[in-house]
């Protein structure tokens, strides 16, 4: 595997926007048409196709909050073709690295639904907590301390 991660532009924004999750994963996360429509309206977000070489294999948006001074990992998807090769487990520590290199920051953020066992193993795995909040969504915030953790 060679992971690349590539901002969204008008060169790959039409094969982006086909990706889709498994009908059961569907409730844990927003839509690729949904989640740039978001981008567009807050700058803040920074929406990356996720590349294995040159094959697009998924998605993740993140960006700093403002209003909660926060890093947030806020929307990661691996392609429904592509679940269950192990990409989850390898893409998420190198975006992780890349979120911390690009906001040189100590701390980054997601929230999940408590039902995302799958979701939630590989966030574990990777260092995350359970900090007791909850988002405007009702989901669980999770929280990686990237001064106490090692990201695999």
């Amino acid at each position: 595997m060679r992971i690349e991660f590539k901002k969204v532009t008008e060169k790959n924004i039409e094969d982006i926007l086909k990706l889709k999750v498994k009908d059961n994963q569907k409730t844990f996360i927003e839509s690729v048409p949904e989640c740039l429509k978001e981008a567009t309206e807050k700058s803040c977000w920074r929406p990356v196709g996720i590349y294995d070489e040159d094959i697009l294999i998924g998605f993740a948006m993140y960006c700093f909050w403002k209003e909660d001074q926060h890093v947030w990992m806020d929307r990661f998807l691996i392609a429904s073709e592509f679940q269950g090769k192990g990409y989850g487990s390898a893409v998420f520590p190198q975006l992780l690295k890349k979120i911390e290199s690009e906001y040189q920051c100590s701390e980054i953020y997601l929230s999940v639904f408590k039902d995302n066992a799958a979701a939630i193993n590989l966030y574990e795995k990777n260092g995350f907590h359970f900090n007791g909040e909850k988002d405007i969504k009702g989901e669980d915030v999770m929280v990686l301390n990237l001064r106490q953790s090692v990201v695999l």
